[in-house]
């Protein structure tokens, strides 16, 4: 099973060069051993439009199902569309998670991780919680409550201040402790592949895996030998 919980339209544009890419959907669609089944969320209705037809263009047999509308909000759509799975027949989902910021809702991840589900998240430490470290600090703001699915993280932040811990490493081992808990193997910082912009080299997100099997690591590391640390592998 193939998940992706911010499909978009199928194909990107590098906002660096202009170079137009495929996107996780179709990347996921072409690869030597496809999936059994996939399942595309997408919240804006002319991108999800535009997956749909690049999708019937692109792998016109596969088994597909399509989910309108925000993640959080229509994650049991998501749930429905997983087979249930038995004990002679599991199954095994890959679930990405890429958006723009670091809006995903933690409980989103609760509810998928019901079932056997590695997790590809796309940390947006540095574009987004970096930049916006003013905004999300703030006593009314529960974007990281909700990023991290506790409020206990402020009392923490006041201690990694005092050890002059960067606030993105502060998020990414908070984000790994929470996905521990979840029985998930914890992923440090160290452990998450860096991707920094084309033009000026700036760090701007990480990408971390997040399995309950080591052997999902093995082939992870295998990944990030042929990988840069430029704006690529996603």
């Amino acid at each position: 099973m193939y998940v992706d919980l911010y499909a978009g339209a199928g194909f990107s544009r590098i906002r660096e060069t202009g170079r137009i890419v495929l996107g996780s959907p179709l990347l996921a669609l072409t690869v030597d051993d496809p999936f059994d089944k996939y399942v595309f969320c997408e919240e804006n209705s002319e991108k999800l439009a535009a997956l749909r037809d690049r999708t019937s263009r692109t792998a016109a047999d596969a088994d597909v199902a399509f989910v309108p509308g925000d993640c959080d909000s229509n994650v049991e759509k998501i749930l429905a569309e997983i087979p249930r799975g038995s004990a002679e027949n599991s199954v095994l989902t890959l679930c990405v998670v890429d958006p723009f910021d670091i809006g995903i809702k933690f409980e989103t991840l609760r509810k998928l991780s019901a079932g056997r589900v590695d997790f590809l998240c796309l940390l947006a430490l540095h574009m987004d919680a970096n930049r916006a470290y003013s905004w999300y600090i703030k006593e009314n703001s529960t974007k990281i409550d909700e990023f991290l699915g506790s409020s206990a993280w402020r009392g923490d932040w006041a201690i990694a201040q005092a050890q002059r811990i960067e606030f993105p490493k502060f998020l990414a081992d908070k984000f790994s402790d929470q996905m521990a808990s979840l029985r998930y193997l914890p992923q440090p910082m160290h452990r998450m592949k860096q991707v920094r912009s084309y033009d000026k080299n700036v760090r701007l997100y990480h990408l971390a895996l997040f399995s309950r099997h080591p052997l999902a690591y093995k082939f992870w590391d295998q990944v990030l030998e042929y990988s840069t640390d430029q704006r690529s592998l996603f």
